[in-house]
């Protein structure tokens, strides 16, 4: 009996061990693969992090900003009066340690004859939006000139300023053209689309409009330029 008994209290311990040994293997492998899961799921979100830190802060390095203030001017057709905001300038600059910014214009002047002067197949990245009550353009006409010590390129680099021209009207030798005849719409765009704004009286940017620049570049933040005509229309003005 005691020996019977014994050899059943052995069989029994034995098996309750090997159960034990599987029970004990399937938690370190539930465990491992757990672990793994985890380990693989906190480097992706690391490297998505990453990503996404990288990605802003190339957004911010990247990014414009406007250097002083924006002047708008008037013009008038033939001797005429002066009716009309033909085109506004302003001055950027690259922001603190930031990345260079494309700024190739599709458009150039020269000062003589009609101005501005299309630059057929020119490669620009950013584009220049307009909008006043009247209307919204997606891509309107702009030069660009770098100031003071500059490279021989069109990037703005750290600690240079360009001064960019927004033309709303064709400018003919000194005065602006505000027939619809002669208004930028009326220029022969290329494939990309690349046109002008204000094709008549009704949408002419005249004293008390509010209007809206949107500067995109093809890297960074958008810089947005928002005035007011003034009452009395000088000849050159400084919209602050």
């Amino acid at each position: 009996m005691s020996s019977n008994g014994m050899g059943r209290f052995g069989t029994s311990r034995g098996i309750t061990g090997l159960e034990t040994a599987i029970i004990l293997i399937a938690f370190v492998v539930v465990a491992t693969v757990f672990a793994f899961t985890v380990l693989s799921t906190g480097v992706f979100s690391a490297e998505r992090s990453k990503e996404t830190i990288y990605a802003g802060l190339q957004e911010a390095r990247s990014s414009i900003e406007p250097r002083g203030s924006v002047i708008a001017y008037s013009g008038g057709q033939g001797s005429g009066p002066t009716t009309t905001v033909f085109k506004v300038t302003f001055v950027v600059g690259n922001s603190a340690s930031g990345a260079e910014v494309d700024l190739t214009a599709p458009y150039t002047s020269d000062a003589s004859g009609t101005d501005p002067d299309f630059v057929n197949g020119a490669e620009y990245r950013t584009i220049i939006s307009y909008t006043d009550r009247n209307q919204h353009l997606s891509d309107v006409p702009w030069t660009v000139e770098f100031l003071g010590e500059a490279s021989t390129d069109n990037l703005l680099e750290v600690g240079e300023k360009a001064e960019i021209t927004v033309w709303i009207l064709q400018r003919d030798h000194s005065v602006a053209d505000v027939s619809a005849a002669n208004a930028v719409t009326t220029w022969t765009p290329d494939s990309r689309g690349a046109h002008g704004i204000l094709t008549s009286g009704g949408t002419l940017l005249t004293p008390n409009d509010k209007f809206t620049l949107e500067v995109k570049p093809a890297l960074g933040s958008v810089m947005t330029i928002e005035r007011i005509v003034p009452v009395r229309l000088d000849l050159i003005m400084d919209l602050k």
